[in-house]
């Protein structure tokens, strides 16, 4: 296991540098292996004490899971990397899912621990009769607290802290983590500690986490891309440095004085750090790669970063958490990229069969990283095929031996008898002045049974001389741009579109926008 191995070594050989960093605390490598040792004898105690427990799904084999689901990016972040080193499996649950589904998750995962400040997470899962153990992070802090006191008066019974972390068997499961909540039932899925080593394997050779390299990865722990960066940086020897919410205000000064030289993070936080960059330069003098995920990078973010700070590296990986890293992006938009070594990638039709070059398919992915499947109490859908080919229903094409992403699937719509991109279609729109943000979404039609609109979001602040683009402006523009089967045939304006926590625009909120008339219609 990387991350309890590398945690053990680096304590001992540099036992005062960073580990993980937030705004309510922070521990350095040593403090780290004695803040698991009580973290989890309270864990543990709290799993024997129930009467009736929760049962774990069988693919965890009978490991008990313990789930937290908290705003605070650094207590999220410890759980996860204290219980790492012990018979345990953890998982980290976005708070801000809706409430069914944090009790979906739950009970179909048979999570037995939950750690959470959310009194209506509390009252629905004991109107569920879920006989697990709910405690609030103040809760938890203060049983922690009585284990490092019993500890401190030599007392060696039940609040006695835990003997310290150990490697595990490689493939004893260690996380659970879940495909997205927002609109639909999250699908839940193990990973290994074997799987996770691989998946530190490529991470570590294309993306730059070094011993000692401290990292700035300022998002909800509960997003993959947080876990990742959380996972990846301890078990390589560095720090990762956490934030409950980004602060633009605060990147230059922490990336100053918390010696960062790495971040990764969101798109979006890309334009705060050229902003910060044009501000003050010698803020960000030790800035030296930036890694984003999650969403495509539009070359206005790069080529603006590439003006203000020349000598920092960006780099736009793709990935799935349910597979692992994937490829990544030097230039142009994030959308055309290069597979890593190791990973095998084909796009398919249909029917499973493999497609020639250029052909708009299913892309499917073969690497080692891969989890097993999805647990069967939360979804009959397959993760694999029998050949351990994976796919999250990503669709790709290749061009001149690249990989080109076009977006998800629900992202392709049928149209006029043509398929059509969405994502594509909003790239089109990334340099036109006078608008924030684009999104492309299908709408029913009579005639074509669907078509598609276009919604942009008015900037929120412009020059007196740059005028929101209406109707014609916009239609002009896409003409120039797009094949004349990806014009839209509508068009709207709303003040602001509807976004997550990390950014990303959310589709299907934009197409009820439209639907119930929200959008004014240009």
């Amino acid at each position: 296991m990387p991350i309890t191995r590398s945690v053990l070594e680096t304590a001992r050989i540099h036992p005062d540098r960073p580990a993980i960093a937030g705004e309510d605390g922070s521990l350095t490598y040593a403090e780290l292996v004695e803040d698991s040792r009580r973290l989890f004898a309270v864990v543990d105690a709290a799993h024997r004490a129930q009467p009736r427990p929760p049962a774990p799904a069988p693919e965890t084999r009978g490991i008990p899971i313990t789930a937290v689901s908290t705003a605070s990016a650094f207590h999220a972040a410890r759980v996860v990397a204290g219980l790492a080193g012990y018979r345990a499996v953890s998982a980290t649950i976005d708070p801000n899912w809706p409430l069914s589904h944090r009790v979906g998750v739950i009970e179909r995962a048979g999570i037995g621990l939950v750690v959470a400040d959310s009194p209506d997470l509390a009252d629905a899962l004991s109107r569920r009769g879920w006989t697990g153990t709910l405690l609030s992070l103040a809760e938890l802090r203060d049983r922690e607290a009585a284990a490092r006191r019993d500890a401190g008066a030599g007392d060696h019974g039940a609040g006695a802290p835990a003997d310290p972390p150990t490697v595990r068997d490689a493939e004893e499961p260690f996380l659970l983590l879940f495909s997205s909540g927002t609109t639909s039932d999250p699908k839940a899925f193990l990973k290994t500690r074997r799987q996770y080593r691989e998946n530190v394997a490529v991470s570590a050779a294309h993306l730059g986490p070094r011993p000692g390299v401290q990292t700035l990865a300022p998002g909800p722990v509960s997003y993959s891309l947080t876990l990742y960066a959380v996972i990846e940086c301890l078990a390589t020897g560095g720090g990762v440095h956490l934030a409950d919410r980004f602060d633009p205000a605060r990147i230059a000064t922490r990336i100053a004085d918390e010696g960062i030289s790495r971040v990764v993070a969101v798109p979006a936080v890309v334009s705060a750090l050229t902003d910060a960059a044009r501000r003050d330069p010698a803020a960000l003098a030790g800035l030296e790669l930036v890694v984003t995920g999650g969403a495509h990078l539009s070359p206005a973010l790069r080529s603006g970063l590439a003006e203000v700070l020349l000598d920092v590296r960006l780099i736009s990986y793709y990935g799935a958490a349910e597979i692992g890293f994937i490829g990544d992006s030097r230039d142009g938009d994030g959308t055309v990229l290069d597979v890593y070594d190791g990973i095998e990638a084909e796009v398919r039709d249909e029917s499973g069969a493999r497609l020639p070059e250029g052909e708009l398919g299913t892309l499917w992915i073969r690497a080692a990283a891969s989890s097993d499947g999805y647990l069967a109490a939360t979804t009959d859908a397959a993760l694999r095929d029998a050949d351990g080919w994976a796919t999250v229903h990503d669709l790709a094409r290749y061009r001149d031996g690249r990989l080109q992403l076009a977006g998800r699937a629900g992202e392709v719509v049928a149209t006029g008898g043509h398929k059509v991109s969405l994502p594509e279609i909003e790239r089109a729109f990334e340099a036109l002045p006078g608008i924030a943000a684009a999104c492309a979404v299908a709408v029913p039609d009579p005639r074509l049974g669907t078509l598609v609109a276009l919604v942009v979001e008015a900037p929120a602040t412009a020059a007196d001389d740059d005028h929101p683009p209406g109707k014609a402006a916009l239609q002009a523009w896409a003409r120039e741009r797009l094949a004349p089967q990806f014009v839209p045939r509508r068009w709207y304006r709303v003040d602001a579109l509807p976004r997550t926590a990390g950014g990303k625009i959310r589709r299907g909120e934009a197409a009820l926008l439209v639907a119930r008339g929200e959008a004014e219609r240009l």
